[in-house]
């Protein structure tokens, strides 16, 4: 009798115009290509805040249709206990989902921290996959919430089991998903329901092909581009800087006594300007000796002989099988590369082997263009085209680099596998943070909104208002315009929209 009245009274206060709303008709067979956004109020506990009318009806006027609500379920709870629902709190989700329908914005119901899991810190004190306690805890949370919003029709509201289980096997996370699924059931037995992929995400769970379930992917890749200095990132201070398209370079660089390493790595220019050649060695293994030429002609040699103590480089490291020093670098070397110059070539002539971690590109008055290496054995550097778009910013690119394509076969394709099976997908988060530089941003999110239009995918961005989204994202690189009391990154936005 409550949730009857409760859906009454969401109905009450509908605006007469909420029927004019176009809802998308949604099964867990056949998503629709929902685009929006998530929101971010209930995402955790220590910054958790009452969601906001003005998101919902922002969103709309710009002519998006979607919402996803991470949340942590340690808002919901009354001192700490995960038995006790404080049932008054949900009256804020409430409010959300009431701004959902009143603005004909789906909504979608996540639990980023439930009983028993979660990808953030600190870690749940119990493990779902594995403790029938958590179990039936976490059952218990996702049956309170189906029975609460039981009768809204599934083109208005769906259920998102879990953000991004990860560290579990694909049959261990389906048994514990089921269990969920059954209580969800149990309260509203037509409710979408939509399961996060594998491996935060990134992977199709086939086990639950028969569960009656959509799944969602992830749009994180490559993660140098979207989280470059993320600071909740292990290492986040060390991340090279990011490319995209990304160039491919083996980058380890045999001496005369391994051929298949043995080969210059080459830059194909011209180079109009002057410029000057970075080169970042990693590890070098006894002794070696690069060359860089322009043209062929020489125009930089450097001698890299290994030994103990204090040196060029960071840590001395001797490598008692082999009998020799294998001494970490991390040491930045320039080269000055001429005007007119068509291809410059970098050569190891001598030793062991050396690596290569970073080539970077600098053009003065310009942000460097930089190729990260892929660390590859017995393979050839590669080559590099060095080329100069529109914004100015040199670029580096190769063959069989990361690109368009190389997204659609590694980010779309394993899920169109379970869409043959009758599985509706979409992409529930994706996005880049607001350190990547914003011209690489934008040209990577162009390639992914083009591949899921191609796959006739929804997606949500990670946030409206925030890092990853087109509102007050404080990218330092961006010149934004004032907008309904907000920056707005005019070039996001109308990229977002046109896809």
């Amino acid at each position: 009798m409550r949730n009857a009245t409760l859906l009454a009274l969401f109905t009450l206060l509908i605006p007469l115009s909420a029927a004019e709303n176009t809802w998308l008709p949604a099964s867990a067979q056949k998503l629709p290509r929902w685009r929006g956004f998530n929101l971010l109020e209930w995402f955790n506990v220590g910054n958790a805040q009452a969601f906001r009318e003005e998101d919902f009806k922002l969103i709309k006027e710009l002519g998006f249709n979607f919402v996803r609500i991470p949340m942590d379920y340690r808002i919901w709870i009354t001192d700490g206990d995960w038995e006790q629902i404080n049932e008054e709190k949900f009256a804020e989700l409430d409010q959300a989902v009431k701004w959902g329908e009143q603005y004909g914005l789906h909504v979608s119901l996540n639990f980023h921290r439930g009983p028993g899991y979660t990808v953030a810190q600190p870690p749940e004190p119990k493990v779902l996959w594995t403790d029938a306690d958590a179990q039936r805890v976490c059952a218990k949370h996702w049956a309170f919430v189906a029975k609460r919003y039981r009768g809204i029709p599934n083109e208005r509201l769906s259920i998102d089991l879990l953000n991004e289980p990860a560290n579990v096997e694909s049959g261990v996370y389906a048994a514990a998903a089921k269990l969920l699924i059954a209580a969800i059931r149990a309260e509203d037995p037509a409710r979408l329901i939509i399961s996060d992929g594998l491996d935060w995400g990134k992977k199709p769970c086939f086990e639950l092909v028969a569960a009656n379930v959509a799944q969602a992917t992830r749009g994180y890749a490559p993660f140098e581009v979207t989280h470059f200095r993320a600071d909740w990132v292990e290492g986040w201070e060390k991340m090279a800087p990011p490319a995209w398209p990304m160039p491919r370079v083996a980058g380890v660089m045999g001496g005369p006594g391994k051929p298949a390493m043995n080969m210059p790595l080459r830059v194909d220019g011209p180079f109009t300007t002057a410029a000057k050649l970075r080169l970042r060695v990693g590890t070098v293994s006894d002794r070696g000796n690069l060359i860089v030429k322009a043209d062929g002609k020489p125009l930089w040699e450097h001698a890299f002989i290994c030994g103990p103590g204090d040196g060029e480089w960071a840590e001395a490291i001797f490598v008692a099988e082999y009998k020799i020093h294998q001494n970490r670098y991390d040491r930045d070397y320039v080269v000055d590369i001429p005007v007119g110059t068509q291809a410059v070539t970098v050569e190891n002539t001598t030793g062991d082997w050396l690596s290569l971690r970073e080539i970077g590109i600098a053009i003065a008055g310009t942000r460097e263009a930089v190729a990260p290496t892929t660390g590859e054995w017995n393979e050839p550097p590669g080559v590099l085209r060095l080329t100069t778009p529109d914004n100015g910013n040199p670029m580096l690119t190769s063959t069989g680099g990361r690109d368009r394509d190389w997204l659609w076969r590694t980010a779309i394709l394993p899920w169109k596998e379970l869409e043959g099976k009758g599985v509706g997908v979409m992409v529930g988060e994706w996005g880049a943070f607001d350190q990547t530089p914003h011209d690489i941003t934008l040209r990577w999110m162009e390639d992914c909104l083009i591949n899921y239009q191609t796959a006739g995918w929804g997606w949500a961005l990670w946030n409206f208002r925030g890092g990853f989204g087109p509102l007050d994202s404080n990218r330092s690189d961006v010149i934004y315009e004032d907008w309904k009391g907000h920056k707005l990154d005019r070039k996001m936005l109308e990229l977002l929209q046109r896809y």
